[in-house]
């Protein structure tokens, strides 16, 4: 279980740093690179977001994830207090009233905290990926229960995505990565159990406009199996389901990415990369889940020195063991 741990925490920052230097449409990041990104990169000099970001570097999406850990390792458990003062210690550590990087749900709902507002409103109209992008210690912590992964992961999202199309999207992705922790489990079965999940989390949280997360990934699957090569599939994927800040695009997006590559963690961070858009969010989705379904061992040990060299303040190893011993004790 371990290995799959680690696989998961790795996974979630490979996939961020290979699309952190993404670019905002398909074609973009194509003629920019020259092709497929194929190892980690650094972020354009003019990129919206990244830019001065070196090869290798995560974004707030693990960042985020790492301090979620944190508190959950802190109180032995998921709780939207504990959430809330990690989230509030990030920002603070990074400047976040300056920080280019930082999502509009996330901010708003921080600010409003900072304001000493409550806890479980300032969330209500926060829709954007935020919620999906952190989410996966909590499916860690749950290893082949994805009812205990979508019950934390609603817990996890109050503090800034309290909506129930924002739930939907957590709860797809911690249920597919509990799912993900099964040795018997196939990617169909791990797909299944998200479309559940995001059904389920549907019910949860303010109720606020949005489109049915489990259909979008139906819709993603259909493309990404459908005709053309994988330029072309990726494209489709991009101009019909989309790949921004929107959940309810984002969380879709990653299956499409997920699938299509058939869970082999270096593929995934390319077709993530490539698809563009939100692509650290997208691609360090789909990686965490492809992380915990192959393991530590489907990973270059080139690529983990390099998350450590560019991380450094991100203790992988730590963080995996005392998830291990919170799962096992």
């Amino acid at each position: 279980m371990l290995n799959k741990i680690l696989g998961g925490l790795y996974g979630q920052a490979l996939g961020d740093a290979w699309g952190m230097p993404a670019l905002l449409t398909p074609e973009a990041t194509w003629e920019y690179f020259g092709g497929w990104v194929e190892t980690f990169m650094p972020a354009p000099e003019d990129h919206p977001v990244h830019a001065g970001l070196p090869a290798g570097r995560v974004t707030d999406d693990t960042e985020q994830a790492f301090a979620l850990a944190q508190a959950i390792l802190s109180e032995g458990r998921v709780s939207a207090e504990g959430t809330a003062r990690a989230l509030m210690a990030w920002y603070e550590r990074i400047g976040g009233d300056r920080s280019p990087y930082v999502g509009p749900s996330t901010r708003r709902a921080i600010q409003a905290l900072k304001r000493g507002e409550d806890l479980y409103q300032v969330g209500r109209f926060g829709d954007t990926n935020g919620a999906a992008m952190r989410v996966s210690p909590v499916g860690l912590m749950h290893p082949g229960d994805s009812k205990g992964a979508i019950a934390d992961a609603y817990l996890s999202c109050i503090p800034t995505h309290h909506t129930n199309v924002a739930v939907s999207g957590a709860a797809a992705v911690a249920a597919a990565i509990a799912t993900a922790m099964r040795s018997e489990a196939r990617l169909e079965d791990i797909v299944e159990v998200a479309k559940d999940a995001a059904m389920v989390g549907l019910k949860m949280g303010h109720v606020w406009m949005g489109a049915s997360v489990a259909r979008r990934i139906d819709l993603a699957l259909e493309i990404v199996r459908g005709p053309g090569d994988e330029r072309e599939r990726l494209q489709a994927l991009y101009d019909v389901v989309g790949a921004g800040l929107a959940i309810t695009e984002a969380v879709p997006a990653a299956f499409g990415v997920l699938v299509m590559a058939e869970g082999d963690i270096h593929r995934t961070a390319m077709y993530g990369a490539a698809l563009s858009g939100d692509a650290d969010t997208v691609t360090a989705i789909a990686c965490a889940i492809a992380g915990a379904w192959r393991g530590i061992e489907a990973f270059d040990p080139k690529w983990l020195e390099q998350l450590r060299l560019a991380n450094p303040e991100l203790d992988f190893e730590a963080v995996a063991e005392e998830l291990y011993q919170l799962v096992t004790q």
